[in-house]
């Protein structure tokens, strides 16, 4: 086991902290790691891609756990896998497509570890069909703050409080998980533009229920009549009869080769991703997008993680860093959700990377994110004037239409609303008090919140 005391930050490199990093490399050691944290206490942390604090923990410990990383056994008959939470999504791709399996659910981005993945209960393009990952999750271990390892099975209380508890219930050692069957390494991808926010609502409501995934880049810079324009984007995994004879696909339709782009330099300009230049961007990707594709063939990489491609990509942002603000408001309220968009589209907030989607049944994590309705993702330049306090704005309308905030992407919410978004959260303080009173288990986020 290795320590250091280094400089820690989320994705979206906006509040860096000092904290011991500790790596261990085996569950013993884990166990050591979490007795030795301190009295500022310590967090889990996997690959670091949550935009906010969650894996912070300021003058206390971090738990780097990817060198627990190992993938124990595969059960290619049944679809199942047992791994270490320190393994990546990434890797799971890498073992599983080969055999005709896929992860049941993947974020936008594939380097995520799984015990990230249960603590931030993350959810995809497929929510609507499949839900949150912790749906697919039959059992995991759990460390504890007093030393001990806990099997913690679907149904109880640990496994709710711990699916979207960002860390603060323990440490998650391992996970046995159901996978998703597949034929090919492709996906079979329809694309259509839209006119305005509406028209999108509209076919979204309609139709979504013909595709297993489903995502919309929305121009939240367009205004009038075109507010709310986007292209629509949904697919399926490609079955083999549609790939085409004697091609490299079909001779090997399983195989999974990710495109890697050079790095995004270590210094990008401030102001660079301002709104002239984001607004010829969004223009730009919105003309070039088809009217109406359908069954275009596209590898998975390219159809759920386009921006892995490219190293380091949050540093376009500048030195200043990036705000991923992501809400969700519930099917009823989509009146709320338009004045939302026309307040971030009057205020010319420069995002191109801006996403909506419907979100289907919730599932019984108690601080989970999604819940039936409508959620829309952005990032935003954390140095635009004037950030913090429109965003407290928004906050208001989101918890007024009792709608809720990502923590996994959270880096300045405020306290007073957190009841309001999360109404399990009285339910959670009082498991983690009883399970962990010494509040070893402990965040920026955590502390920020008061979680």
């Amino acid at each position: 086991m290795s320590e250091d005391t280094v400089s820690v930050t989320g994705w979206g490199r906006t509040a860096p902290t000092a904290a011991r990093l500790i790596r261990p490399r085996s569950y013993e050691e884990a166990v050591a790691a979490v007795r030795e944290c301190g009295a500022r206490g310590g967090i889990a942390r996997g690959l670091g891609r949550a935009y906010g604090d969650a894996a912070q923990n300021a003058g206390g410990s971090v738990i780097d756990m990817t060198g627990l990383d190992r993938i124990h056994a595969i059960d290619a008959d049944g679809g199942t896998v047992l791994c270490d939470a320190g393994v990546s999504l990434h890797r799971l791709m890498e073992v599983l497509l080969p055999l005709g399996w896929f992860v049941p659910v993947t974020p936008g981005t594939r380097q995520v570890t799984v015990g990230g993945a249960i603590g931030a209960d993350i959810h995809g393009k497929n929510h609507h069909v499949s839900g949150s990952f912790s749906r697919h999750v039959l059992s995991f271990e759990l460390l504890t703050a007093d030393g001990e390892i806990h099997a913690v099975g679907r149904g109880t209380p640990l496994f709710d409080a711990t699916a979207g508890g960002m860390g603060l219930t323990g440490v998650i050692l391992t996970a046995t998980m159901r996978l998703l069957p597949v034929e090919t390494s492709y996906m079979a991808v329809d694309t259509e533009r839209t006119t305005d926010l509406d028209d999108l609502m509209t076919r979204l409501t309609a139709t979504d229920h013909r595709y297993r995934y489903s995502v919309a880049w929305i121009d939240l810079l367009a205004r009038g009549a075109a507010t709310g324009r986007a292209v629509l984007t949904r697919g399926d995994h490609a079955p083999r009869q549609a790939l085409r004879k004697g091609t490299r696909a079909w001779r090997r339709p399983l195989s999974f080769r990710p495109r890697q782009l050079p790095a995004a330099p270590a210094l990008v300009p401030d102001g660079l991703l301002g709104r002239t230049s984001v607004g010829l961007f969004n223009e730009l990707w919105y003309r070039k997008a088809p009217r109406a594709r359908s069954g275009e063939l596209q590898r998975i990489s390219a159809f759920f993680h386009p921006l892995d491609g490219v190293p380091h990509w949050n540093r376009i942002y500048g030195r200043g860093g990036l705000v991923q603000y992501q809400f969700v408001v519930g099917h009823g309220q989509e009146e709320a959700l338009r004045r939302i968009v026309r307040r971030i589209s009057g205020r010319r907030c420069p995002s191109f990377l801006a996403v909506l989607k419907r979100f289907g049944d919730a599932d019984p994590g108690w601080l989970s994110f999604p819940v039936p309705g409508w959620t829309l993702a952005l990032d935003i330049p954390a140095a635009l004037p004037g950030l913090g306090a429109f965003l407290d704005e928004l906050d208001e309308e989101v918890a007024a239409a009792g709608g809720r905030v990502y923590l996994a992407k959270d880096s300045r919410l405020r306290p007073d609303l957190l009841a309001a978004m999360y109404p399990r959260l009285a339910d959670f303080r009082a498991l983690r008090a009883e399970l962990d009173p010494g509040g070893l288990f402990v965040s920026d986020l955590a502390r920020r919140l008061g979680l």
